[in-house]
């Protein structure tokens, strides 16, 4: 009884049905009469213009239930996830531009659905407007790829499986690299310097041709190999300084994505991002990655990770067509990636880390949904990478997450060394991969890439000793938090320095020089 005279003293209830339309039918019966209700029909986390039609006919339940007067009709959240306004993007084609709402689109789309209210059969230029749209972008063959679909549909379960698990493939890793115990290495990407930046806008801009842009690069990332050897790093990376952001770079070179100018929206604080436009079938049409690694691969001796960025968190730091299910424009992506590990294993990367920040990230409010989710999101993983030999050693890189209640999922990944953030954690989350007996390598972070702050290298030797106090020693690799592309150099190349005589220290503290073969 409390419940209800506490329901009952709100005055109004607004209801996400984008998300969750099953809803409305349970409210409609329950509401009290001196409730109203607003109807959450225009998506407020995504850019595609609304079926004003569907939207209008779930509002004249509502106000047939209700009447008009306690029907209001909103976004299905805030409007913070979306750009301002579509008008800004001069650069959008006219086809795709139609089937796209910013904010400013969706408050016309609001105005147009309240207006017609009251009418059994809606009308108006913005209605008509709309549905020719909507039908042009379900007859249009840029959204539709008759080789993308076939391959999908040939997807087998064997695809999503290495030849061999993991047991077996350590021991033909440890043989193949040679590497000691603790062995180092960092996330992939280093100082986007003002140097490097000045560059890019430059060459965007046509001040700067396309042989000096790649003359330049190269010589940044042969500065960086320097670098890392001097600092002593046992795995190295190229640096990545001809991406501008780790989906951005990717989308910009596969088929199914455009880019705005001024699509900007919140990613948190002060910080903000630009997510490409997922709009139709994904497909590769050359390797994207094969030439800088290769290139990098050939300054050192020592291994040189191959760098992408994994399915799941390109589609989830990505505005998505809505015209599929999330599932299989997931699988169209892995498609993709697992040539790119393909081709990079052909040309001789022996290391290649899929990363994967964002998979937590697509996790379900509602726990009962996890389990869904988490599938699709594991194969499509699997999909991507479980061509390579079992020479072939497959990293992965999770940050901003807590792993204890999805750590089945991580550990279906099979990634062969899965490096995490953990340092400002002290290593506590350890323990959860402790009880789980997490069975494949695993990185834990040991500073925090986010601060300034050089740590010293007792404090790192602490974190590794904490670290082989609740994991097995032939288990860990050492390395930061995540990637370097904030930091400047000054405080990498000391953190990293301080880094690598931390591992020089617990190996000679714990007694292994190099890792067992088995």
């Amino acid at each position: 009884m409390r419940a209800s005279a506490r329901v009952s003293s709100l005055e109004r209830l607004v209801l996400d049905l984008v998300r969750a339309p099953e809803q409305l039918d349970a409210v409609l019966d329950a509401l009290p009469a001196s409730m109203s209700l607003s109807l959450g029909l225009i998506d407020g986390r995504n850019i595609w213009r609304a079926d004003l039609d569907a939207a209008h006919a779930v509002l004249r339940r509502a106000v047939t239930a209700l009447g008009a007067e306690r029907v209001m009709v909103g976004p299905s959240c805030s409007l913070l996830h979306v750009p301002v306004d579509l008008d800004a993007e001069q650069r959008l084609d006219t086809d795709l531009k139609r089937w796209l709402a910013f904010a400013a689109q969706k408050l016309d789309e609001l105005r147009a659905l309240a207006d017609a209210a009251g009418s059994a059969t809606p009308s108006g230029a913005q209605f008509e407007d709309t549905r020719i749209a909507l039908a042009g972008r379900r007859s249009s063959p840029r959204t539709y790829n008759p080789a993308v679909r076939g391959r999908t549909g040939a997807v087998t379960e064997a695809m999503r499986r290495r030849s061999s698990p993991f047991p077996v493939r350590a021991p033909k890793q440890r043989a193949r690299f040679g590497l000691p115990s603790f062995p180092t290495t960092t996330i992939g990407s280093f100082p986007q310097t003002t140097d490097v930046r000045g560059a890019r806008a430059a060459w965007r801009a046509g001040r700067m041709s396309e042989e000096d842009y790649d003359t330049f690069l190269k010589a940044e990332m042969r500065k960086c190999i320097e670098r890392q050897e001097k600092i002593g790093l046992d795995v190295l990376v190229h640096g990545e300084f001809e991406r501008n952001d780790m989906v951005e770079y990717f989308g910009e070179q596969l088929d199914g994505f455009a880019f705005t100018e001024n699509g900007w929206v919140q990613s948190y604080g002060s910080r903000c991002v630009k997510p490409p436009v997922l709009f139709g079938d994904v497909a590769r049409q050359r390797a994207i990655t094969v030439a800088w690694s290769t290139s990098a691969q050939a300054l050192t001796e020592r291994p040189m990770k191959g760098m992408l960025t994994g399915p799941v968190t390109i589609l989830q730091w990505s505005f998505v067509r809505d015209d599929q299910p999330r599932s299989e424009t997931c699988a169209q992506l892995a498609l993709a990636l697992r040539d790119e590990v393909a081709d990079l294993e052909a040309a001789g990367i022996s290391m290649i880390q899929v990363d994967e920040p964002a998979i937590r990230e697509g996790l379900p409010l509602r726990r009962r949904d996890w389990n869904a989710y988490l599938r699709w999101a594991v194969d499509a993983f699997r999909l991507a990478t479980s061509s390579v030999r079992d020479e072939t050693q497959i990293h992965t890189h999770m940050c901003y997450s807590e792993f204890g209640d999805i750590l089945d999922a991580i550990a279906e990944m099979d990634a062969d060394v899965l490096s995490i953030e953990t340092s400002r954690s002290r290593m506590e989350l350890l323990g959860d991969f402790a009880r789980f007996q997490y069975p494949n390598a695993i990185g834990p972070g040991v500073y925090d890439i986010h601060s300034p702050r050089v740590p010293t290298q007792g404090e790192m030797v602490d974190l590794l000793t904490r670290a082989a106090q609740v994991l097995p020693m032939d288990q860990l690799w050492v390395n930061p938090d995540c990637g370097l592309k904030t930091r400047g150099w000054p405080e990498v190349e000391a953190a990293l320095t301080h880094m690598v005589e931390a591992a020089k220290v617990v190996r000679a503290k714990l007694g292994h020089a190099r890792q067992p073969p088995a």
